[in-house]
């Protein structure tokens, strides 16, 4: 096998959420690898879980990334048409640009399913599929509580080809995709209350890591996220240098918790870091949230940075990479959650040289890594992790 693939499943009464991660094993050529990936992900999904075979749930992809270079995506989405026959309900996944890695063009594929009696809904902005909703009921048959959980991918704002790259430029995409992002919740009666998570996507982020702060932040606070009188619930976050396939400057993806309402808990400081916020970062370090199959923390992109906001251990990726464990670790056991609740996680290298090191100094962790090579949002960091859990 070329390829290694990770399943992680949590089932409750009314759904199953499988997390399944695939990465490449050893090198190959991108072809060969993006039809052991797919063909691989398609077989998990088909296959009955324990509770499928006492009952009638059927596994559906609700969110997926696919992370590789430029180069090797049109190889990627043609396997995936091939291998998805059945499976696909019109919802691309998030295509993501990263620079070729140790083992070739093809970074990983990350998807999170649901299996559950109720098929999740296409959920469609402008007449284009980008996302899904699920409604289950008796979440917990002693509380009778439901759970409406939404997922949104790829929200960008269009962008001519020929169009100049400019700082205020990117700053205005950001700001379409913020208020694209917040009109496909409104039709839910939704707002961005309702979200305990998003990922944004970033191309060339060192050239206006600045000004998207700035357009995140203004949002924000328009929309009383944060500010005065708020309590402010802000997502958990990654800002990460990996830019949309399809050449847009910027691009989020989110996860939304409609009911039960108020159930998201954000949290500003948690293990060994402070408040983004007080460095001019508008997202929480954590989240935690009701999902079909039980609660769900989100660890947002954490790196070296010490309680003043300063990156520490410069120009020393082991010392970084060490630090970023820790600090990761840290959050997870503030939220009661063990390495083996860990479900989903992305290990971002600045280079290769970052991820030879980071391959030798991992460890025993057993958590299920795709590795990609991109910038992080300073200069100085060479390593940033993001996690997601479900403890049991």
């Amino acid at each position: 096998m070329t390829v290694k693939l990770d399943t992680r499943s949590v089932e409750s009464a009314s759904a199953t959420e499988i997390y399944i991660s695939a990465v490449p094993a050893e090198i190959a050529s991108a072809q060969s690898q993006a039809e052991e990936i797919f063909s691989g992900i398609s077989d998990i999904l088909r296959s009955p879980s324990p509770s499928e075979r006492r009952g009638s749930k059927k596994a559906h992809i609700f969110q997926e990334r696919v992370f590789a270079a430029q180069s090797a995506m049109e190889t990627l989405s043609r396997a995936r048409s091939q291998a998805y026959s059945g499976l696909d309900d019109g919802v691309a996944p998030s295509f993501l640009v990263a620079k070729e890695g140790l083992l070739g063009p093809v970074a990983g594929v990350q998807v999170h399913a649901i299996s559950s009696n109720i098929q999740p809904e296409v959920v469609k902005l402008d007449g284009i599929p980008c996302g899904r909703i699920l409604r289950t009921s008796d979440r917990d048959p002693a509380l009778r509580e439901s759970c409406t959980y939404l997922t949104l991918s790829n929200i960008s704002a269009p962008q001519s080809p020929q169009a100049k790259f400019t700082p205020a430029k990117a700053g205005e995409q950001a700001q379409a995709m913020m208020e694209k992002a917040e009109s496909a919740l409104k039709q839910f009666g939704a707002d961005f209350l309702s979200v305990p998570r998003t990922w944004m996507w970033l191309k060339d982020i060192l050239s206006w890591y600045d000004e998207f702060n700035h357009v995140r932040t203004e949002f924000f606070t328009e929309h009383r996220l944060i500010g005065e009188g708020t309590r402010q619930s802000m997502p958990a976050s990654t800002g990460i240098g990996l830019g949309p396939a399809d050449g847009s400057y910027c691009a989020m993806d989110l996860t939304a918790v409609l009911e039960p309402h108020n159930s998201i808990q954000f949290l500003q400081a948690v293990g060994k870091q402070q408040c983004a916020l007080d460095y001019g970062s508008a997202f929480s370090r954590a989240s935690r949230a009701v999902t079909p199959a039980g609660q769900t923390v989100f660890v947002s992109g954490t790196a070296s940075i010490d309680a003043d906001g300063a990156t520490t251990h410069i120009g020393d990726a082991s010392g970084q990479i060490a630090t970023t464990i820790e600090n990761v670790r840290a959050v997870l056991a503030d939220m009661n959650c063990k390495d083996e609740d860990v479900v989903q996680m992305v290990a971002y290298c600045k280079t290769t040289e970052v991820e030879k090191i980071f391959n030798a100094s991992k460890g025993p962790l057993n958590w299920p890594w795709v590795t990609a090579i991109c910038d992080i949002c300073r200069p100085d960091l060479l390593f940033e992790i993001e996690a997601t859990a479900m403890p049991r």
